[in-house]
């Protein structure tokens, strides 16, 4: 079966230091992920799991992240597609676009949810932003919490031409058991078709090294039902996983919560819809 990883990311020990100091986080609570991690410290375990393809996706708010992952991207055929970063609400937004143009790059995300404005993505420069990426043939990749969600049917309703996709299924807090207003949320966004969802950063959102397949299972099987079987995607969400478990667990627990669905919809799941979806070659 063809596998594509639809989110993974590679950093500098310094830079994920400087991310988590500009959000208070206490460093003590994230010593798994503070170091190096490198396309060299992934291959491994995506020879293991026999994992073809991954999609990486931007760390930081710079244009030289994203030219870094471009580089890394041809310097490893495995890497299938770069999600980088613009600023949207720039004027010259366009320029900057053509200015990354790659074989690579499939699309742009922004961290909205450390935004002060949950609001953020509907001002009109940013609007006008993501009618550039639209108008460049790249998706759009929503980094939500729940205080966003209301915002996500909006943006698709201003911005229609593009398509979307829901990191980590919009982040409820699987730790306290959020549930109904997660689904509610969800079905709005689910009855978009240009809308897609990414079964991902499940167990950093569960209790850490304490969580159990059955706390995923009701939002997998939920976001399945809601979206379809070929509007979801498998990401890693690798190395911040790293914080909860390790890649293979998380991957493994995908499979087992998975294991009664048809051959064809595992594939959808786990590499054909992420393939379609960012518009990988054969």
């Amino acid at each position: 079966m063809y596998i594509l990883d639809a989110h993974q990311h590679f950093w500098k020990k310094q830079t994920i230091i400087n991310l988590l100091e500009g959000l208070g986080a206490p460093l003590d609570d994230f010593q798994a992920i503070i170091k190096d991690f490198s396309p060299q410290d992934l291959k491994p375990i995506l020879d293991k799991l026999e994992v073809s393809e991954t999609i990486v996706v931007q760390v930081n708010s710079t244009l030289e992240n994203t030219r870094h992952f471009l580089d890394l991207a041809d310097e490893n055929d495995w890497i299938a597609g770069v999600v980088g970063w613009v600023d949207l609400a720039d004027p010259e937004v366009e320029t900057t676009l053509d200015s990354i143009q790659h074989p690579k790059l499939v699309g742009i995300r922004h961290q909205w949810h450390d935004e002060p404005d949950p609001a953020w993505i509907m001002q009109p420069t940013v609007l006008r932003g993501l009618r550039e990426v639209a108008k460049h043939g790249l998706v759009y990749e929503l980094l939500v919490k729940p205080r966003e969600w209301s915002f996500v049917p909006k943006v698709v309703e201003a911005v229609p031409e593009l398509s979307y996709v829901i990191d980590h299924m919009g982040k409820p807090n699987i730790a306290e058991g959020q549930l109904n207003d997660w689904v509610d949320a969800m079905k709005i966004a689910a009855s978009f078709p240009n809308v897609y969802c990414k079964v991902s950063g499940m167990i950093t959102e569960a209790k850490w090294h304490a969580w159990t397949i059955d706390d995923l299972r009701p939002y997998v099987e939920k976001v399945v039902e809601l979206f379809g079987p070929d509007r979801v995607m498998f990401g890693s969400d690798w190395p911040v996983c790293l914080l909860a478990g390790s890649y293979e667990q998380w991957f493994i627990t995908l499979q087992s919560i998975l294991k009664d669905f048809s051959d064809h919809e595992k594939e959808l799941i786990f590499g054909k819809n992420a393939k379609i979806f960012y518009r990988i070659p054969d």
